[in-house]
């Protein structure tokens, strides 16, 4: 004789449903917690900006500023920080070269890892906007670009890719957070992402602790050489420099790119919105 559910009192079979739901439910949500596993920040918090210039040589061509938004976005109805960079020329430089570029994504609060990356590149007559869109549970990328012609989106690229995978500017965040208190002089970090169309592992190089001079004043610093792949830019594997501030911050506090014709820099300005204070020295 079989099992009969409708003979079990009302409240055993209530129950059971439950308990079938729960267990059909669990089933998806382990991979969901698999897809967004939980990353401890303590550099950055919404509202803060950071205002930077660009020089080329000794002369000031551009400047910049990296924003976290004072609020939360909803993207894959997950909490997310809203992180912006934009970078334009100035002055008799903007009149010849006239670059005027919007990077930025929405990322995951909780995983520091991109839902979605957006770029808007305007420099001369050279275009482009592209949303790069990422779904982290089903570990695929949607790229789509804007066709310049018709003003409508293209056809939009697909790519398979790996778990917890990042775009530029979650890998800039998720290198603020790494404890160089535990990492030795010489030593190689690796950070995988995702760019344009094509997977990479950017290798950084630890080389220590310095003291620079900046107009915030002085600041202890971390000094980092990310390993550049051979190009028509740099001059070199060690041509890039990066001063990250030594304290929970960890913002950059200086760049310098040795170029092929000439040498660049990028320089901290003005900060606001820190979630602890810089690591400034003061003079005695």
């Amino acid at each position: 004789m079989g099992f009969n559910f409708r003979s079990l009192p009302v409240r055993m079979r209530k129950l059971g449903l439950s308990f079938f739901i729960i267990v059909f439910l669990c089933a998806f949500t382990g991979d969901y917690k698999e897809a967004y596993p939980p990353m401890k920040n303590e550099s950055f918090s919404r509202g803060e900006v950071l205002h930077y210039k660009m020089i080329y040589g000794f002369f000031t061509i551009g400047k910049g500023v990296a924003t976290v938004y004072p609020q939360y976005y909803k993207m894959n109805n997950r909490d997310c920080f809203k992180v912006e960079i934009i970078g334009k020329t100035v002055g008799v430089v903007d009149w010849i070269a006239d670059i005027d570029d919007q990077w930025g994504a929405y990322v995951d609060t909780a995983a520091l890892i991109p839902h979605q990356f957006f770029r808007r590149i305007r420099e001369g007559r050279y275009k482009k906007d592209e949303w790069t869109n990422f779904d982290q549970v089903n570990n695929r990328i949607e790229v789509k670009t804007l066709d310049k012609k018709t003003g409508k989106l293209k056809e939009p690229k697909y790519y398979d890719a790996p778990a917890q995978v990042r775009d530029m500017i979650s890998g800039y965040l998720l290198l603020r957070n790494i404890d160089f208190n535990k990492i030795k002089p010489k030593d190689t970090i690796s950070v995988p992402g995702f760019f344009e169309d094509a997977f990479y592992n950017m290798k950084i190089i630890y080389k220590g602790k310095e003291v620079i001079k900046t107009k915030v004043g002085k600041v202890r610093t971390i000094v980092l050489v990310p390993v550049m792949p051979k190009n028509k830019i740099f001059d070199g594997e060690n041509s890039v420099s990066a001063w990250f501030s030594d304290d929970k911050n960890r913002i950059p506090i200086k760049i310098s790119a040795e170029l092929f014709i000439g040498s660049a820099s990028v320089e901290l300005i003005d900060y606001t919105g820190l979630r602890s204070r810089l690591n400034i020295v003061t003079d005695k």
